[in-house]
């Protein structure tokens, strides 16, 4: 017998499709060694040889289509992969799928079948022939009501993408407070959304800091209310200074022009994957010596 996270392991190790990691388990009593084993001999396994290696390069882009957005993040391990015309057509081919499918998780989406091939069949064909580490991320899809707008930016070329949705103004309005959360890089909407327990963090912060200047415990508890308003304004895009009028917070510009926020998403190319630090000095010595 095998367990689900055997499955995911085994998924993230050969790049092979959720059903196939099933099979070969269940071939391999569960043993994930062999399982690789099975897979690379059914010539499932294409990319089981760049399992280790960092994809922490790539692009995000977005696409609409009436009432729904789609945002996809697709990593490489170099910039120059991420700019290669295969790359970018295969994640546009990526959000088009996304739009005409109603999936939920990504193990969902790598399954959608086009013709015979998956998501999935395809991004290892992909890998096999560029030579490089690629991952299908993450993805989202967004809706609005028929009332609502979308507002959508990428930075960089698609290292950074946001997708705003906006009740009751206009899309320059949205497409402003994309680029805002793109700029500023917010990690809720409002206060409502931020976690408790960075909330917690956060307090506990101040109220250490402000111990160490001298104030009393009782005093200093007190003094973590004012402090955390500051912590919102940098965290909350409701908050945030607009950055095309400071004298306004983003959620009065947004009222202002007779509109509210609904909804923001925004994702990062390789935030939250650990990078490799290359040191080639250490390369090229490591080469000579083993030569």
């Amino acid at each position: 017998m095998y367990k689900i996270t055997d499955v995911k392991e085994l998924r993230e190790r050969t790049g092979a499709g959720m059903m196939d990691c099933k099979k070969a388990l269940e071939a391999c009593d569960g043993d994930i060694d062999k399982s690789i084993d099975w897979l690379r001999e059914k010539g499932i396994a294409k990319a089981a040889k760049k399992e280790s290696r960092i994809a922490a390069e790539g692009l995000c882009q977005i696409k609409t289509e009436g009432n729904t957005a789609v945002i996809v993040e697709v990593n490489s391990e170099t910039d120059f992969v991420a700019k290669n015309a295969e790359f970018t057509t295969f994640v546009d081919y990526i959000v088009d799928q996304l739009l005409k499918n109603d999936v939920k998780t990504l193990e969902e989406a790598l399954e959608i079948k086009d013709g015979n091939e998956t998501i999935n069949d395809k991004l290892i064909a992909l890998v096999a022939k560029i030579g490089e580490k690629i991952s299908f991320r993450r993805f989202e899809k967004v809706t609005k009501n028929d009332d609502e707008v979308f507002g959508t930016y990428k930075h960089m070329g698609g290292k950074i993408g946001t997708i705003i949705v906006v009740k009751g103004a206009n899309e320059e309005v949205a497409k402003d407070v994309a680029m805002q959360t793109a700029a500023m890089n917010p990690t809720a909407l409002n206060r409502a959304g931020v976690p408790q327990e960075d909330i917690d963090r956060e307090s506990k912060i101040i109220k250490e800091q402000v111990m160490s200047e001298g104030k009393p415990e009782e005093i200093a508890e007190k003094m973590v209310v004012g402090r955390l308003n500051k912590f919102y304004k940098e965290v909350c895009l409701e908050e945030q200074a607009f950055i095309k009028d400071s004298g306004l917070s983003v959620k009065d510009y947004v009222k202002n022009n007779g509109g509210e926020i609904v909804s923001m998403t925004r994702f990062a190319v390789g935030e939250g994957i650990q990078k490799r630090e290359e040191n080639f000095a250490e390369e090229v010595m490591s080469q000579i010596q083993n030569a």
